[in-house]
């Protein structure tokens, strides 16, 4: 399975959709046998907060590649959360006879003084800090619920968080103070908490299994590479997933040939569906 985030492609934009599902399937009669994979998108649907530049709408949007094969041995579902319409969340939902699986693909909001609309009216309702950290709330609270309901939770993506300070270099960002608000906001919501009064308990997979090792995955850029770096992309899984011990290894893919023309580079984590599976 592939996560990607910050696709931008427009809403009305079949072509280029369309285009990507023949280029992850370009094949030859030499390798005809290798596995065909599927493109699934979820692009933005808000006039007043997704507008893109010139109004195209080509903002924001994930999409979630995922192996055909997959359905020949579980049921599979993709969805959106309906509290999020800027195309930022995709949910991919596996289902086997002994076990449930929730893949959320994150785009998160980057906070900042802009303002906030209301999807509907165009009326103001703060700014994108505010947003920020009601998307912390509603994530927490659907991670929760699909916990509850059985499910075993992974959260991958930009979550455009550094969790700590061993997360940018050559510091962590704390200015202005709202930035220190959101990362203290993410952590009670997502990242603590045990029952379902506090947060959703997640764990920081890459750290958990690299400890104060320090690997980035944001290198804007205008800033010569290594000298200007976060780590804002990661994998998040639940308490249940992580204890039961079907998360095997993850890394970080930092270099400058990775990164290619983006300004982010790729992270990978090995998840066993259930104890007897393939890893997937």
């Amino acid at each position: 399975m592939l996560l990607l985030q910050e696709v931008k492609i427009a809403t009305q934009d079949t072509k280029t959709r369309d285009a990507i599902r023949a280029a992850i399937n370009t094949s030859t009669p030499s390798n005809s046998s290798e596995p065909t994979y599927e493109a699934h998108f979820t692009l933005p649907n808000d006039p007043h907060n997704a507008k893109g530049l010139r109004g195209n709408g080509k903002v924001y949007g994930v999409c979630s590649i995922l192996r055909s094969d997959l359905r020949d041995k579980y049921s599979v579902n993709i969805r959106t959360v309906d509290w999020d319409s800027e195309g930022r969340i995709s949910v991919v939902e596996l289902t086997a006879p002994d076990s449930r699986f929730a893949v959320l693909n994150i785009y998160a909001v980057n906070g900042t003084d802009n303002p906030y609309r209301d999807p509907k009216t165009g009326v103001q309702k703060g700014t994108r800090h505010d947003r920020k950290l009601a998307t912390h709330r509603f994530l927490a609270e659907e991670c929760k619920t699909l916990e509850r309901q059985g499910w075993h939770v992974l959260l991958g993506g930009d979550m455009n968080v550094a969790p700590d300070a061993r997360d940018g270099y050559s510091k962590l960002r704390t200015f202005p103070q709202q930035h220190s608000i959101n990362r203290a906001d993410f952590h009670a919501r997502l990242l603590q908490g045990k029952d379902s009064k506090q947060g959703f308990g997640g764990v920081d997979v890459w750290r958990e299994m690299h400890r104060d090792e320090r690997r980035y995955t944001y290198y804007p850029r205008g800033r010569e590479w290594g000298t200007s770096c976060d780590r804002v992309d990661y994998f998040i899984t639940g308490r249940k997933l992580w204890d039961a011990g079907l998360v095997t290894d993850s890394g970080i893919l930092d270099s400058e040939a990775e990164r290619g023309p983006s300004d982010h580079v790729p992270i990978w984590v090995d998840v066993a569906f259930s104890s007897s599976s393939e890893e997937t």
